[in-house]
């Protein structure tokens, strides 16, 4: 379909620019004749038939730039996995490595084992 347009295109720039060609020659022509032929029958058409059809091209190329960019966004929200260990001392949380290069492992969140929730006391 691009292909298609491009042709389209060469072929009206080729018949507009003979036609300014021939009006600029032309013994009851003038440059500046040929010059507004070409641009109003050529340029300003082009751009415009040009813009058109390869809308549903920049429409394709902008809907995949969103959805990459919405990927992205989706695997920099996902939280951290975490690996939750039993202890005698208690209950431990700590990032998951995936190797070698991987950082190395803190612990994320220490809870004793006979923990209990904080509860307000009277004063």
């Amino acid at each position: 379909m691009l292909g298609a347009m491009y042709l389209i295109l060469i072929a009206w720039f080729y018949v507009t620019l003979m036609m300014a060609i021939a009006e600029a020659t032309n013994p009851v022509g003038s440059v500046l004749g040929g010059i507004v032929t070409f641009v109003l029958y050529g340029l300003l058409p082009m751009a415009i038939v040009g813009y058109i059809m390869a809308t549903p091209e920049r429409k394709r190329r902008l809907k995949a730039r969103r959805e990459a960019e919405q990927q992205a966004w989706d695997a920099a929200q996902e939280p951290p996995a975490t690996i939750t260990k039993s202890m005698a001392s208690g209950t431990i949380e700590v990032p998951a490595t995936t190797g070698i290069d991987s950082a190395p492992v803190v612990p994320a969140e220490v809870r004793p084992a006979n923990a209990t929730t904080p509860t307000e006391q009277p004063p």
